[in-house]
């Protein structure tokens, strides 16, 4: 005889700093980190990434003490990185990457978000590099990441999942397809940002659906439509894209949050679902009461 109860969700949601307008370790715009940590409890998330190295307390034992009080865990640390450079930038990305790894280890954290770097400047859209990549740079891309996805787990025990982006050369459809199919399943997952996903006209549903042995941590987040077409339109650099609104609390913008959860219960695996709302810079007032929101909506979603 089969039973009628629902197995638990193996979704657990959390949320991030970014979606307290935080995007720098030290900013006169950002709240500071101990009201980052107050509210996001509050708000009712136990769950939190670290955000940029340097925002929160560095010192593990500090930190640990910080969240334990709160009633907060750590689900990830994140880092930026251009391995489609090649071999040349490995021993400075690995520099970067050390010490971020080693305090999410401490944590007891099990992920590592990692972001590609910027073609343009996402403050002031200045172009950096093509924002199409060489077959070459693609190889080095996907070779240099599974070097970093093995390296990371050997010495951290962490996983790495890699973060599509607005204006970085892992983006669209076409480009994150390309990304999953150059590169090793046991070395690299992928942190589906819906957001992002949407922004770049990426459907979360159907990239669940097709890849979803390699989705390995989700982002939770929005577009509105109206302003996208602006952003589009004018082919605005992500920053003052943010600026604008592009980003925008649920429900009220696109992907529709509900099939992407249920896409992702049906895989059947371990996943964190971070809320995400990009807002840089916001008032300081601001985040909180959207904060509570959101988790209450992603309730009612069963999340």
């Amino acid at each position: 005889m089969t039973s009628s109860v629902p197995s638990p969700s193996r979704i657990r949601v959390g949320s991030a700093p970014d979606s307290w307008g935080v995007w720098f370790p030290d900013d006169p715009l950002q709240v500071p980190w101990e009201r980052f940590l107050d509210e996001v409890a509050e708000a009712g998330y136990a769950w939190i990434e670290l955000g940029p190295y340097g925002y929160l307390p560095t010192d593990p034992a500090r930190l640990a003490d910080e969240t334990a009080r709160r009633g907060l865990r750590v689900s990830a640390g994140t880092v930026f990185t251009g391995l489609h450079h090649g071999p040349a930038v490995w021993d400075r990305t690995w520099a970067h990457v050390a010490d971020i790894a080693a305090l999410t280890r401490a944590m007891g954290a099990e992920h590592l978000v990692v972001i590609p770097s910027f073609w343009r400047d996402d403050k002031t859209g200045q172009v950096l590099e093509s924002g199409t990549l060489t077959a070459r740079q693609w190889r080095d891309l996907a070779t240099q990441t599974e070097r970093l996805g093995r390296e990371v787990r050997e010495r951290y025990g962490l996983r790495i999942v890699v973060h599509p982006h607005a204006d970085t050369h892992i983006d669209t459809e076409e480009n994150v397809s390309r990304f999953l199919d150059a590169t090793d399943p046991d070395a690299v997952q992928l942190c589906l940002d819906t957001g992002h996903y949407a922004y770049c006209g990426g459907d979360s549903v159907r990239l669940i659906e097709t890849y979803g042995e390699r989705i390995g941590y989700l982002h939770l987040k929005q577009v509105d439509p109206e302003i996208l077409a602006g952003v589009v339109a004018e082919d605005l650099p992500f920053g003052p894209a943010v600026a604008r609104g592009v980003m925008c609390e649920p429900p009220n913008g696109v992907p529709a949050l509900e099939p992407v959860l249920a896409a992702a219960r049906a895989l059947d695996v371990d996943l964190f679902a971070i809320v995400e709302q990009d807002m840089y810079p916001c008032p300081p007032d601001r985040p909180l009461p959207i904060a509570r929101r959101t988790r209450r909506f992603l309730r009612s979603c069963g999340a």
